[in-house]
């Protein structure tokens, strides 16, 4: 299961990577940080991406710009794939070529606008919305990586969010929080924004029936998926479409064993394994 989870965050076809290559430079975040510890457990990036996800479809706009401008809904292993590629440049990739990507994704994102269905405009690469959904994923994978690998110090939690102010500056989210009690400031001043939506129970329809695990392993899919909604905080978890799909009885045992095997685990020739030998290995002369 592990392995083929950790598959989600390879590279998908077209976009294979050496992140070996080149030899010492550094990535955006550093080598000794937080963050290459969080996005090397790949239940962790399961279950936390869920929850980013859940947090982003609970902002209007940016629910709209997701839905209506993605092919999640015809095929969200890809577009995890995708995304876990993305993340995986963005922690592990060399600075150089996660630049090009960054901007590459920010061009695209340049023509994603349109109006929600309160009419309210809007377009990708506002930074009120860059700011969001940066916030939102580096909250979940951190607090997935707390609640279900190992607890984290204030300090850690605080580098999570520092540890990503180069990538969103390059995405366009200057404003995004740079520690701990600035994402909660964000979140309590995002609240009155938030609100329940059809869009909610579909991606959490799609995320438990989706082959993205082979199908033996469907009922864990829906754990991990479960264990994300257990995670997401006010004032999302509250909303109609999340109660009561939050983990049962004995369940966090299990998804703590599973995100703690993941650790363990011999997972292959992982991004977080490429670069970490390129940062190793003396630059060419």
């Amino acid at each position: 299961m592990l392995d083929t989870i950790q598959d989600l965050l390879r590279p998908p076809p077209g976009l294979e990577f050496d992140f070996s290559q080149p030899a010492g430079e550094p990535a955006l975040t550093p080598h000794d940080g937080i963050s290459w510890q969080v996005f090397a457990n790949p239940v962790a990036l399961f279950i936390g991406g869920v929850t980013a996800v859940l947090l982003e479809l609970a902002e209007p706009s940016v629910r709209s710009g997701v839905w209506d401008h993605s092919s999640f809904q015809r095929d969200p292993g890809m577009r995890l794939r995708r995304t876990g590629f993305a993340a995986m440049m963005t922690v592990y990739g060399p600075r150089t070529a996660t630049e090009a990507l960054i901007a590459r994704v920010v061009r695209m994102h340049e023509h994603v606008r349109g109006a929600t269905p309160a009419g309210a405009p809007y377009r990708a690469n506002d930074p009120r919305l860059l700011d969001w959904v940066h916030a939102t994923a580096t909250f979940g994978f951190t607090e997935a990586y707390h609640t279900w690998v190992r607890r984290l110090s204030a300090a850690e939690k605080d580098a999570a969010f520092a540890e990503g102010a180069p990538s969103a500056r390059l995405y366009g989210a200057g404003g995004a929080p740079r520690s701990w009690q600035a994402w909660e400031a964000l979140l309590a001043a995002t609240a009155p924004t938030l609100e329940a939506s059809n869009t909610l129970a579909d991606f959490l329809r799609i995320m438990d029936g989706a082959p993205i695990l082979p199908k033996p392993l469907r009922p864990l899919q829906r754990l991990l998926v479960r264990a994300a909604v257990e995670i997401t905080p006010q004032p999302v978890r509250a909303l109609p479409q999340l109660r009561a799909r939050g983990l049962r009885r004995g369940e966090a045992h299990l998804v703590r064993l599973l995100a703690r095997a993941a650790a363990l685990a011999p997972l292959g020739d992982t991004p977080a394994r490429q670069a970490a030998r390129r940062m190793a290995a003396a630059p060419a002369s």
